[in-house]
């Protein structure tokens, strides 16, 4: 007999989020399964992320926060060779994740309260999961990245740029609507330097086919003992002013 996870009273918006990614969770692993190979710039990002944590501490643990069915988190293992784990809001996803990728650990958890302890993290990623969150309840989750990453760890967020959500309704047939909320890349710099999160790298690309948005990616460290500029230095990386 499977016991059900059993969640304390929330918000409305996680238990919707919840609700959405449960029921399309094979769906949405089948459409984006392969989306790495045909995506550039997110291996570069990716990459470069990597790059950093291992010149921060070789041994450095990483997270993905909102990994969904572990599509990056299995990537960020199997190719780039990172100590990385996952948590997710949805048991769907994560059921996946762990059937995709057996050898990652995954959990199901929130953004708000993270599986990991005081600066246990080298490396964070927040792939595409700020986007189902209202404003004015970020600086509750870039609280809890400041907290779980370690002095001199590093968070990349990759995020839609604009200021209008995109409505997801029924998608695949399934009774479930749900708002993907656009970003202002100066805001969610504001808000990683507001947690003691300042950023090293930004940069936004044009939409590729089929995408209606532009899309944004930011670097932010934590500061620890070397400075930004060392730990740029050691991988020929410049330094964002």
């Amino acid at each position: 007999m499977t016991t059900e996870p059993q969640f304390p009273a929330e918000p409305q918006f996680l238990t919707e989020t919840r609700a959405f990614y449960d029921a399309v969770a094979a769906d949405y692993t089948e459409l984006f399964r392969d989306h790495m190979d045909s995506s550039p710039v997110d291996r570069a990002v990716l990459g470069l992320f990597a790059e950093l944590v291992r010149a921060e501490r070789p041994d450095g643990r990483v997270a993905e926060l909102g990994c969904g069915a572990g599509r990056v988190t299995g990537y960020l293992h199997r190719v780039l060779g990172l100590d990385v784990s996952g948590v997710d809001l949805s048991p769907g996803m994560v059921e996946l994740a762990r059937r995709e990728h057996p050898d990652v650990p995954f959990s199901v958890g929130s953004l708000f309260d993270l599986p990991y302890g005081d600066g246990e993290l080298t490396g964070a990623l927040a792939w595409y999961s700020l986007i189902h969150t209202p404003a004015e309840r970020f600086p509750e989750i870039f609280a809890e990245f400041a907290r779980v990453l370690a002095p001199g760890g590093h968070l990349v967020l990759a995020f839609q740029v604009g200021d209008e959500p995109s409505r997801q309704d029924r998608p695949w047939g399934h009774p479930v609507t749900l708002d993907f909320r656009r970003l202002r890349p100066e805001r969610v710099e504001e808000l990683a330097r507001e947690a003691g999160l300042p950023v090293t790298l930004r940069t936004v690309r044009e939409p590729a086919e089929g995408e209606k948005a532009q899309q944004a990616y930011l670097l932010a460290r934590k500061p620890g003992n070397r400075g930004p500029a060392e730990g740029a230095a050691r991988i020929g990386l410049p330094v964002v002013p």
